[in-house]
């Protein structure tokens, strides 16, 4: 069963589809998470310092293991691996990573919890004495989950080399498992805490599913540090400008989320739920997508391919496109049956349902090029820069930033939505333009027509939707979840089937491909083989 779940995945959209439908999964979980926490603790205190305590140990994480491992470590593993002669150093180049990421994690929390206090006055200064101190108390804790996390990312990123996307797809759901149990159990012993320690407790599943996943494919534990070594020269010069552009994408975040603790009290609360929801459509497809091109683009320029890493980005682009255009109608239209569903129960009122669902439309705007954002930024790193999408990630950043202080009086929480949604939009024509002059041409004239059918399969899609919504309401009563679900369902759904419809007319390439795959992938296990016989002499 191991060696079944655990196989490479030999196509993109096969790799992706994999990656999806756990992500799928993930934050189907994550939403019960958030709709757990909301009905319990409201866009209140609780909530507010619970995630003004993730802001820092994210930060650490993201500029220390993302910025390494993203960039830098998966082209080295594999031109390791490419080669049977040196396949060793693949496995050394592991543990040592493993050893470097752990021992800079460690050194750097005890720092930062030591400084946990003005550290919390720094990134909540519109809170409350009392709340900044159990922001600092939350932080402590929060801390011990990333150092966990930082040796996790290291093996899922050999899954990640490897092709085998199942395990290091399925960790995420077992970390929001592990979240939801700290406020299910771990509140009532230990009171508020508990949601910190549900964070390590995550953390904790997340690192054990990612070392079952390194069974069968020839991973052995040896201890292994070194500081001066080709790879680990070779791994710090490209995390550099890595984990600062990772800096800034951060920071923006951050940033936002102190300009929300200057609004009224739960500001914060409801654009992280907002923030959370929109990711739902961005992970599952952008991210999936992003993590099952990332080796196949390397290759690329492994093997000297230029022609060939056009086709396999152009492809993927395509790809995202046509499957991010429907959820960003569905999350535009369907906008405040999300927000009920997902977080609008108990303590969380109607005002801050609206508010969460206000702030949603302006993400949801800008669905396809966050999607896109996390394309290039794999294609520039499988072309060794990491320089590029750090600028254009400040230059984006900063521009946000001013828009969401600009908009703050006349939008309220909504302006950070908006602040957020302009600086995707300005980091990925950037990124789309730099990218362009770096390989020559990204063949824009063959996408002019696809991107004509899917306007219009998008649009009978939207128009579906907003029929349909309406049509629900003569039926089914809206006073309770069941039915704010069931709208929702029966206009998104026959809107998505619209836009499948209508795809399907003219002949979008895309959908053809993306429901053959589907279907490899279903069927291909139960095909029966034929076995030749066996020669009698």
């Amino acid at each position: 069963m191991l060696k079944f779940l655990n196989r490479e995945s030999k196509t993109i959209i096969g790799a992706a589809t994999v990656v999806g439908v756990l992500s799928l999964v993930s934050r189907l979980v994550g939403l019960m998470r958030d709709r757990l926490l909301a009905g319990a603790f409201g866009a209140g205190d609780t909530l507010d310092i619970y995630y003004a305590a993730f802001k820092i140990p994210d930060l650490l994480f993201t500029l220390v293991v993302m910025g390494a491992l993203s960039a830098s470590f998966i082209p080295l593993f594999l031109s390791h691996w490419s080669q049977t002669e040196t396949r060793a150093k693949a496995w050394h180049l592991t543990n040592n990573a493993v050893h470097l990421i752990a021992a800079a994690m460690i050194l750097l929390s005890l720092t930062l919890a030591l400084f946990a206090q003005p550290l919390s006055e720094l990134i909540a200064p519109g809170f409350a004495l009392y709340k900044q101190n159990q922001v600092a108390v939350f932080m402590r804790v929060m801390f011990l989950s990333q150092i966990l996390l930082s040796v996790s990312l290291v093996y899922g990123s050999v899954l990640q080399s490897l092709k085998r996307f199942f395990f290091y797809a399925l960790a995420p759901i077992f970390y929001n498992v592990g979240i939801i149990a700290g406020a299910l159990w771990f509140v009532d012993g230990l009171g508020t805490i508990g949601l910190a320690w549900g964070v390590v407790f995550g953390a904790c599943l997340h690192l054990l599913v990612q070392l079952l996943g390194l069974r069968g494919i020839g991973y052995r534990y040896a201890w292994r540090l070194r500081l001066l070594d080709r790879d680990t020269r070779t791994m710090l010069a490209l995390m550099v400008p890595r984990s600062l552009g990772l800096a800034v994408n951060q920071l923006l975040f951050v940033v936002l989320g102190i300009i929300a603790t200057t609004l009224p009290g739960g500001s914060l609360t409801i654009f992280q739920f907002a923030y959370n929801i929109q990711f739902f459509p961005v992970g599952i497809i952008g991210v999936s997508f992003a993590i099952a091109v990332f080796p196949a683009l390397s290759e690329k320029m492994e093997q000297h391919e230029p022609d060939a890493f056009v086709q396999v980005l152009l492809s993927t682009i395509r790809q995202v496109v046509y499957l991010m255009a429907p959820m960003t109608i569905l999350f535009l239209i369907l906008r405040a049956q999300v927000v009920r569903v997902v977080v609008g129960a108990g303590e969380f009122d109607w005002d801050a349902t609206i508010a969460a669902a206000d702030t949603l439309a302006f993400f949801a705007l800008t669905f396809i090029p966050q999607a896109l954002i996390y394309l290039f930024a794999r294609s520039f790193f499988a072309l060794r820069d990491t320089t590029t999408p750090l600028v254009t990630g400040a230059v984006a950043a900063l521009i946000g930033v001013l828009v969401a202080l600009l908009l703050r009086e006349p939008f309220g929480v909504a302006s950070l939505g908006i602040g957020f949604a302009v600086s995707a939009l300005v980091q990925a024509g950037l990124l789309w333009m730099l990218l362009r002059s770096r390989v020559g041409t990204l063949r824009e004239s063959t996408i002019l027509t696809f991107l004509y059918k899917v306007s219009a399969a998008s649009l009978a899609g939207a128009l579906t939707m907003q029929t349909v919504k309406p049509a629900v309401v003569a039926l089914i009563s809206l006073e309770t979840f069941w039915g704010v679900l069931l709208q929702g369902l029966i206009a998104g759904s026959l809107g998505l089937a619209a836009y499948v419809l209508i795809g399907g007319m003219l002949r979008i390439e895309e959908q053809q491909q993306f429901f053959a795959s589907l279907r490899r992938s279903v069927f291909r296990r139960s095909q029966p083989s034929e076995t030749a016989p066996s020669n009698p002499a």
